[in-house]
């Protein structure tokens, strides 16, 4: 096990000696409505490790949402203790949070979340200002050409297909060579073509070069083209399965939902509603 320079904490590794990047143990968080308590996640333990492409699925109300917020730095659990890449983020506060998202975790969100007036380059750019800033045009440049955008530099969103704003909101994500890519339902408002091109950038930053990378999902047909899959039911982790023969983008088609639902509930043993098929 490798120990964190700055604390005295040991990240666990796994069977190919890859160190855990994610480690939460034992988190809670707990919403309250006046008198009233909601939990929301209810002790959920979970490590991610070097390299990784994993999904987080679950149906409404699962606690997926929450999850997301507390991987991303965004909010804090009740209870419980998160390791990002050694730092004990459960213990940091608002200024420490923000640090920490710019420094070790790129975002991609559904909605791209692009400035409408700012050009490809300045767009990928802006995570630059708030940290290391050195060569900023240049590593700008050097993440758009990596997602095949380095003929779209100076293009404004309303100029790009929504494809091409999604490469964007990903080259910004990378710029910083975080420690993980979190993605929250990436291809959720794309085309099935453009959906397509997004996923291979996805697969081939996570083969190619290693990028962890957590997907947060509702689709059942994004979800295996990760290498595992987590399933949430109730604020639990419910399944925790390693996906056989995972998708390779662009090579098999959309099954129908209710197929691809059914498919994957059953092979994560994963007790569903009847009518989530209907």
């Amino acid at each position: 096990m490798k120990a964190d320079k700055k604390t005295d904490y040991v990240a666990p590794v796994d069977d190919r000696g890859r160190k855990a990047v994610i480690d939460i143990r034992d988190i809670t968080k707990v919403y309250k409505m006046g008198d009233i308590e909601i939990p929301a996640l209810r002790g959920v333990s979970l490590q991610v490790y070097e390299g990784e492409f994993i999904s987080i699925m679950g149906p409404s109300g699962s606690g997926k949402s929450t999850m997301l917020q507390i991987l991303g730095a965004l909010d804090q659990p009740t209870s419980g203790e998160y390791y990002l890449d050694g730092v004990n983020v459960a213990k940091l506060n608002d200024s420490e949070l923000a640090a920490i998202r710019n420094r070790k975790i790129g975002f991609v969100f559904q909605s791209f979340n692009l400035l409408k007036r700012t050009t490809a380059q300045r767009q990928v750019e802006l995570p630059l200002l708030y940290g290391n800033g050195r060569d900023r045009a240049k590593r700008a440049r050097a993440a758009l050409e990596s997602v095949g955008l380095g003929s779209r530099l100076n293009h404004m969103p309303n100029e790009l297909s929504g494809g091409q704003q999604q490469r964007v909101a990903i080259a910004r994500a990378i710029v910083n060579n975080p420690a993980i890519i979190l993605a929250d339902e990436p291809t959720g408002n794309l085309d099935s073509r453009s959906g397509t091109e997004v996923l291979k950038i996805f697969q081939e930053m996570n083969r190619e070069n290693g990028i962890t990378t957590v997907f947060v999902t509702h689709d059942p047909f994004v979800a295996r083209h990760t290498d595992r899959m987590i399933m949430l039911r109730d604020g639990e982790i419910v399944a925790d399965k390693v996906v056989p023969d995972p998708y390779i983008a662009g090579t098999v088609e959309r099954p129908s939902e209710a197929s691809e639902l059914e498919g994957v509930f059953r092979e994560t043993y994963y007790e569903a509603p009847t009518e989530a098929f209907n």
